[in-house]
């Protein structure tokens, strides 16, 4: 490609310069050098599975290649060979890649991401939503399936899997709302249903909420950049909050510092919205 800056990614590997701005992109440009009974794997599966990662682990450098005996892990810039022996060979394909699937993935993480992360990437993944975008056929796999493996799995991080999958839940659409449900769950509070649907007492739909207690009708919302960036969103969401407080609901919306600064904060701001209410701890 005469006349073109070129990238090296990998050695023996060129690529336009600019190509590689996602993980798609990136194993792509590595195809040439994968071999037979190679797959892509761990933290790069999960991000071709769209998982919601921490910000370090959505741009950790290098690729995860996992590979099945008789072919022996990967090495070389740019890319961290794993040999595949606890897991069972479960490859798919997304975007024209061999990865992992969503089950498998999501076992090889419970040895590298936190109990919280790795409930946020099961909650993902085992996600049906509310919407279908007619492109992705949704759930990946299922909380049934993830139980079941977590169970037959020996490897590394195995306790984690079972710890994990008892707390993932149906409904949650990103990582802070599943981070602030699990905070919520250490401080002793109430479980909450996971975005529902909330019709207003005169008749008419008002839309979904995070996280939600109908018997105290506290209503607890996660508050994301789209409200900075997207202003149609935001005012579809202050429509959306103001009619739940018309409609005597107690809406406690937290921020990123609520979330990652001042969680301790948000445990008692949630629990005195509760007491308020008539909730008493156990």
């Amino acid at each position: 490609m005469r006349g073109r800056d070129l990238d090296r990614p990998f050695h023996g590997v060129r690529a336009e310069a600019g190509s590689i701005e996602s993980v798609v992109a990136h194993c792509r440009a590595y195809l040439p050098r994968l071999r037979r009974g190679e797959h892509f794997s761990h933290l790069t599966a999960a991000r071709l599975w769209n998982s919601p990662l921490a910000q370090s682990h959505r741009t950790s450098d290098g690729l995860d290649v996992t590979a099945v005996a008789p072919v022996v892990a990967a090495r070389g810039r740019g890319v961290r060979g794993h040999q595949a022996v606890e897991l069972p060979i479960d490859v798919t394909q997304r975007f024209g890649l061999p990865v992992a699937g969503a089950a498998t993935t999501w076992l090889q993480l419970s040895r590298e991401l936190s109990l919280g992360d790795l409930v946020a990437v099961g909650d993902h993944l085992v996600l049906e939503p509310k919407v279908p975008d007619g492109v992705e056929h949704r759930p990946y796999t299922s909380i049934d399936e993830l139980r079941r493996r977590s169970l037959e799995y020996k490897g590394p991080g195995c306790s984690a899997a079972r710890r994990a999958v008892g707390m993932l839940r149906q409904g949650a659409e990103s990582r802070p709302e599943t981070l602030l449900r699990l905070l919520l769950h250490a401080a002793g509070l109430p479980e909450p249903e996971v975005n529902p649907e909330i019709w207003h007492s005169a008749g008419y739909r008002i839309g979904r909420a995070d996280l939600v207690h109908p018997r105290w009708r506290v209503i607890v919302e996660y508050d994301g950049d789209q409200h900075r960036t997207d202003t149609t969103q935001y005012e579809k969401d202050m429509w959306r909050v103001e009619q739940f407080t018309r409609d005597n609901w107690d809406v406690i919306r937290i921020r990123k510092h609520g979330l990652f600064a001042d969680p301790h904060g948000t445990q008692a701001l949630v629990r005195e919205a509760l007491a308020r209410a008539g909730w008493r701890a156990p």
